[in-house]
């Protein structure tokens, strides 16, 4: 089998997903290639488990001090660049199309009648879940934006649905953990960032921001340039992490018993959901702006027990070699099964 896997680039998280999944795909006799749109090709990072990846320009859409920008979104993305690309993209080869989210290969497989399996949280959207401020905008981007025959949507519960529990991709690094608190806030300007956890001044933060070109200490904070590898090791050692209301990076701090604090991105209903839901289950404390008295809260919260997940990375690889793709369902029961979570959640 010979599988092409198509990934949305402007998230981090989608990026952890697909290393979980490259790994997981070399247990079994198929061939793998990766195709990454919606990031520019030198801002990419860490991408060594990718092989010769291919990049495309996609869709993606900016940000303004935490806001989604609709005008700036609209300025960047070229709608012809897009058709050419789906176009030129040869299919012949691959026997399967595997997507999370990345528009250019899931149009050509549709395209070219190729089998497209979609593995993305946004698939979730499309079943029975929490939502919050999505209009029938956001609703047609889940619908049409990269479609599928087969969507497998990632959640952390499963609402009675056939979605699946997260991907999980950490290192099997153990240490110690240490006294700092982890920041990946890459939606908001770094100055904001800096404003706010100057506060706290006895407390030191590890801060990773695209705009960090090379690590310094300012004060209380430590500022880092992105790396996988690096964050990966604050990650296991950190006391608790504030972010964006993203999937995998608060799927990966929960699977660690890490304490969250999530600030979701203005205008972005997908990170509203998820934010809203981890508040609701109880595994996530959320704050709707860079609030100094939420910070201060949650600074003083309690440590918090983790989420056990199974590997799902491990028993997607092979529900797709096996080639029964209608049995999702049953995929599902079987996973959310091995799912061990602590006693204070509630279950909605």
């Amino acid at each position: 089998m010979k599988i092409l896997y198509g990934v949305q680039g402007t998230g981090n998280g989608h990026i952890a997903r697909a290393r979980a999944m490259s790994e997981a795909f070399k247990m079994h006799n198929v061939q793998v290639d990766f195709l990454f749109s919606g990031r520019a090709p030198e801002k990419y990072f860490s991408m060594e488990a990718f092989g010769d990846y291919q990049t495309r320009r996609g869709f993606t859409f900016e940000t303004k001090k935490g806001s989604v920008s609709y005008t700036k979104t609209a300025l960047s993305n070229n709608l012809m660049q897009f058709f050419k690309e789906v176009t030129q993209l040869d299919l012949s080869s691959y026997d399967l199309v595997i997507n999370d989210f990345e528009p250019v290969s899931a149009w050509a497989a549709r395209k070219q009648k190729k089998p497209c399996i979609g593995i993305s949280h946004q698939n979730a959207f499309r079943y029975s879940v929490p939502l919050k401020g999505a209009n029938w905008i956001d609703k047609s981007v889940i619908e049409y934006f990269a479609p599928a025959q087969h969507h497998i949507g990632l959640h952390w519960y499963h609402y009675d649905q056939p979605i699946l529990p997260p991907i999980i991709h950490t290192s099997s690094e153990v240490s110690d953990e240490g006294d700092f608190v982890l920041v990946y806030l890459p939606f908001e300007a770094i100055e904001d960032i800096t404003d706010l956890l100057f506060h706290f001044n006895q407390q030191p933060f590890i801060c990773y921001h695209p705009d960090v070109m090379e690590s310094s200490q300012v004060e209380n904070i430590e500022l880092q340039p992105l790396s996988h590898g690096r964050f990966q090791h604050h990650l296991h050692r950190c006391r608790g992490v504030i972010a964006n209301g993203g999937f995998e990076l608060p799927s990966e701090a929960l699977s660690l018993g890490k304490k969250l604090l999530l600030k979701p991105l203005a205008g972005q209903f997908e990170q509203q959901s998820n934010v809203a839901t981890l508040d609701q289950l109880g595994l996530a404390t959320s704050m709707d702006s860079l609030d100094i008295s939420s910070v201060r809260q949650w600074l003083r919260d309690s440590h918090v027990e983790s989420v056990t997940y199974p590997d799902v990375a491990k028993a997607i690889a092979h529900w797709v070699v096996e080639g029964d793709w209608n049995t999702q369902a049953r995929l599902a029961d079987k996973l959310w099964q091995q799912v061990d979570f602590p006693s204070y959640v509630s279950h909605l």
